[in-house]
C-alpha cells in the first residue's frame, strides 16, 4: 500500500462520496442527517453505524491513530509530509485461482479488504476458509460490509480521540481521556498473530526483536521513555498451561484441540506459549463478536473488543455513546449511564422520567 499516494486522494474521494444510505431503511432513508450529539441519523433514528459512512481511507488512518505508540505500531506507516498522521498498513489479499475448461485457460480473482498480516498465502487462504463465508471481507460482499460496520462499532473514534468526542467538557475531563488512552495503548491493546500452533515461539522471538528495536531508537531519539515504549511479554499471564511439549495444542476459547496443521491466531499480551486460538475463537467475551482485524484488548485474562473493554473502565453514555468523564452523571434503575444533559428524548429533549410522544 502506498499511504502517500493514498492521502493524496483524501480530498477527492470525501467530495465525491456518495450519501450513507441506511442499511435497514434503504429507500426510506435520503441519507445520513447526524444527530447533534446522538450517534444516530436524524432522518430515520437508525445508528450512524447502519449508514456506514466514510471510506476504506477513513478506517486506515483512524486504525493508524489507534495503533499508534501501541506495541502494534510496526502495523502503521508514517505519512510523509502528514504531521505526524500514520496509517494502517492494512493488509489486502489478491487470490488467482484458473478455471478448468476445454477453451482457454482463464482465472477467477478474489480480493479480501483484509488478511492478516504477515503470512504466505496458503496459510491466509486456510484461516479465510476457516471463517463463515458470510464474514469474510470479500470486497463488495456482505463479508467486506459487517467488517467496516464492526470496525465502527467495536472501534469507535471517540474513544480513542478527544476530537471526536462533543460531550468533554473541562480540561480535566480531556486529561482524564488522554491518560486512559495512553494506558491501553501500552497495557492493554494488542493485534492478533496467525500462524501454526507450534509458531508461538517464533513469533515470541519476533516480538522481543521489535521491542529492542524500538528501545533502542526511543534511547537514540530521546522521544519516548523505555518504560512507555516496551511491550507486555510474551512471559505475561495466561489461562491455559503450555501443551506444546505434547505436541497437542488447545484452543484457549473451546478448549478443543487445534489441529498442527491448521492456522491458530495467538495475542502477545496473553503469552505465546500457553494461550492460542481456533480463528473463530477470537473473540470478544462480552458480546461474543469476532474481533475485527484480530484487535484485542486483554485485560482480567480475557479478550475484549475496543468498546467492551473501555466501557469496563469509564461508563458510557446510553444518549451519545461515548465514555464519561465528567464526575457527575445520571445512572439508571436498569443500570445505564448518561451525561446529565442527555438523560431525556433526543427528538423533543422531554426528560425520560416524563413521557413523550416519541
Amino acid at each position: 500500500m502506498n499511504v502517500n499516494a493514498a492521502t493524496d486522494k483524501m480530498s477527492v474521494q470525501s467530495s465525491a462520496a456518495t450519501p450513507a444510505v441506511c442499511l435497514i431503511c434503504k429507500e426510506g432513508c435520503s441519507g445520513l442527517r447526524p444527530h447533534s450529539w446522538r450517534k444516530a441519523c436524524v432522518e430515520c433514528g437508525c445508528s450512524s453505524v447502519d449508514h456506514t459512512p466514510g471510506s476504506h481511507i477513513d478506517d486506515d488512518q483512524q486504525m493508524g491513530r489507534l495503533l499508534a505508540d501501541s506495541p502494534s505500531a510496526h502495523l502503521t506507516a508514517k505519512v510523509k509530509g502528514g504531521g505526524g498522521l500514520r496509517l494502517y498498513k492494512r493488509n489486502r489479499m489478491i487470490v488467482t485461482n484458473p478455471v478448468v475448461s476445454r477453451k482457454d485457460p482463464t482465472f477467477n480473482t478474489t480480493t479480501y479488504d483484509w488478511a492478516p498480516a504477515g503470512l504466505n498465502q496458503k496459510l491466509a487462504k486456510q484461516y479465510m476458509e476457516l471463517m463463515p463465508e458470510s464474514q469474510r471481507p470479500v470486497s463488495g460482499t456482505g463479508g467486506a460490509l459487517q467488517r467496516r460496520r464492526q470496525l465502527l462499532s467495536q472501534l469507535p473514534a471517540y474513544d480513542q480521540d478527544p476530537m471526536k468526542c462533543q460531550s468533554l467538557a473541562s480540561d480535566e475531563e480531556i486529561a482524564s481521556m488522554l491518560l486512559f488512552v495512553k494506558h491501553y495503548k501500552t497495557e492493554v491493546l494488542g493485534v492478533g498473530e496467525v500462524a501454526l500452533p507450534a509458531e508461538g515461539g517464533a513469533l515470541r522471538e519476533a516480538a522481543m526483536q521489535r521491542s529492542m528495536k524500538e528501545a533502542k531508537d526511543a534511547v537514540e531519539h530521546q522521544s519516548l521513555s523505555p518504560i512507555e515504549n516496551s511491550t507486555t511479554s510474551a512471559d505475561g499471564p495466561t489461562n491455559s498451561a503450555d501443551d506444546s511439549t505434547k505436541n497437542q495444542y488447545h484452543c484457549t476459547g473451546c478448549q478443543s484441540e487445534v489441529a498442527t496443521d491448521s492456522p491458530a491466531v495467538f495475542a502477545e499480551r496473553a503469552g505465546y506459549h500457553g494461550a492460542r486460538w481456533h480463528p473463530t475463537c477470537f473473540m470478544c467475551s462480552e458480546c461474543g463478536q469476532g474481533l475485527v482485524d484480530l484487535v484485542y484488548f486483554w485485560s482480567n485474562q480475557r479478550l475484549l473488543c475496543g468498546r467492551h473493554y473501555c466501557q469496563s473502565v469509564w461508563p458510557r453514555c446510553s444518549g451519545c455513546d461515548e465514555l464519561i468523564f465528567c464526575k457527575s452523571f445520571r445512572t439508571a434503575e436498569d443500570g445505564r449511564t448518561w451525561h446529565p444533559d442527555h438523560y431525556c428524548c433526543w427528538r423533543c429533549g422531554q426528560s425520560l422520567d416524563t413521557p413523550c410522544q416519541h
